[in-house]
Parts: structure tokens; sequence; C-alpha cells
């Protein structure tokens, strides 16, 4: 058989550098999930995005990470879609794309920094989460009561829920130090993803994220699109705006930028998200 064809794409870059490295593989329709699984425990990149290219309209995505295969990855799609549009040598795509059980609208445009791509998320469920901050998870964080902003603790889910922990201020995000083993086992416990913390701007259309997952084999995540997604709903719901853009990675000398839009629809809040990749 073949060897797929590999392309390592920096997801979600700030001004044409940094970004969170994926690994993408194309055309991969005769690969098990056993091989799949080993070239994301070998790629060297926190998520791999494999594309099956058989159905060229709406290419079905799946994701993998040492762990094992998540149902969605917000900068998967991202680093998906501008691998495909570079392979394609066109300025632009339109299109979808499947994931999940659910499919996509996309959109991947050339630009003189790299390669912009939006995408709807869809809905996302928002849930009040004072109940999980009274288990452990708070303090597997490494943060107290005191830290967090309680009023606005929340679990969303664009699909697979995760827990939303603002704090005060940037300084205590930066400073933050998990214990990993026991939040890996708190999110496992409550069937969280992961926590996405973040810091608030005074206007509140930018913040400062971090997004620890462990519970998938992504200690800290350079860049997670989804959960500024989930972050943009939540503003939106809260009687604010619901447009913002979410610097990440810079703890991890990988700078990052998401941008999402919430709005509401009859069937709930939907979000679309944004961000450039170089191939």
């Amino acid at each position: 058989m073949a060897r797929p064809q590999r392309t390592v794409v920096d997801a979600c870059t700030r001004d044409g550098r940094g970004g969170s490295p994926t690994t993408v593989v194309i055309d991969d329709a005769t690969l098990t999930d056993d091989e799949r699984h080993a070239i994301a425990s070998t790629a060297g990149t926190s998520h791999t995005a494999f594309v099956d290219t058989s159905a060229a309209d709406a290419p079905a995505v799946r994701f993998f990470t040492t762990e094992g295969e998540l149902t969605n990855c917000g900068h998967g799609i991202i680093a998906a879609q501008a691998a495909l549009l570079h392979r394609s040598g066109a300025a632009q795509r339109h299109g979808h794309q499947r994931a999940g059980g659910r499919t996509f609208a996309t959109t991947a445009t050339r630009r003189p920094d790299g390669i912009e791509v939006w995408f709807d998320q869809g809905i996302i469920a928002l849930q009040d989460g004072a109940d999980a901050a009274s288990s452990g998870i708070i303090a597997a964080l490494g943060l107290t009561q005191d830290d967090v902003i309680a009023d606005d603790l929340r679990i969303a889910s664009p699909g697979t829920p995760r827990f939303l922990v603002p704090v005060h201020d940037r300084q205590a995000l930066l400073s933050m130090r998990p214990d990993f083993a026991r939040l890996a086992a708190e999110c496992r416990r409550l069937g969280y993803l992961g926590c996405f913390t973040y810091a608030l701007s005074p206007t509140a259309r930018t913040a400062t994220a971090r997004m620890f997952a462990p519970a998938i084999g992504v200690d800290e995540d350079i860049a997670n699109a989804n959960s500024a997604g989930c972050l943009a709903a939540h503003l939106l719901d809260t009687s604010r705006h619901g447009d913002i853009k979410v610097d990440q990675g810079d703890t991890l000398g990988r700078p990052s930028t998401v941008l999402a839009a919430a709005t509401r629809t009859r069937a709930g809040i939907a979000a679309r998200i944004g961000g450039r990749a170089r191939c």
C-alpha cells in the first residue's frame, strides 16, 4: 500500500507565525483505524486530520490524537481546508466538510500571510457550570474559587462538552499550573473534553485563553477553535455581543489566534469560526 500523503499545517496562526502544527493526511480511505491511530501517535503533532476526498464536494475528515479518535476538532478543520486549497492550487475554495456525523460549510481563501479558513460550527448547547465548580476540577486547574468569575462558569458543547472557566485577569491565566493527572481524571469523570480557561479584555472584544485537555492526550492545546466558538456563544447568551478574537499559545511559544462570531437562530445559538493557516 502506498504511503498516504502527509502535510503539516500551522493552524490558527497570528500575524503569519506560530499556530498549532497539525498533521493532515490526504486520501486515507484504505487506512484502518489502528493505522490512523499509529500515524497520529508518531506524527509529532498534537492532532492529526485524516481526509477522505472520495466525495470532492464534501470530504469526510476524522481526527485523532495519541489517545484515540475525537468527534471533532476546530483547528483540525482549519488545517484540513487549508491543505485542500494548497493542494488544489486555486485561490479560493467554497464547499462543505463532514465530520462527527455533521456537515460544515467551509470557505478557504489565499491571503498574503497564509490561507484564511472559515467554517460554520453549528448549534452550541450551553448550561450553567456552578455544579462543576464545586467538584475538584477548579483545584485541578491550579486555581482557587477566588480566581474564577463564578457567575460566568459554563458548560458548552458543539457536540462534545467542555468547561468554560473565566479568570479575573491575564496574569492569573498565564501563571496557571494545572495538575494534569488530576485534571484528566476529573474531566473523564465529568465527561468533559477539557477546560477552556480565559480572561476577557475590558471591552470583552478580545480574550486570552488556555485550553487544557489531558484526558484526550493534550495537556495544553496551542489553539482550540471550537472552544473559541463556545465562548462567543456564551458571550451572546449573556446579553453581550457574540464576536470575539481569542489569543492562545503564548505560554507554549506558539502564538495563535482564532476569530469567532455567534448568532441566534431558531434552533439555538450557532457560531462561525475563522483562522489563518500556513502550509
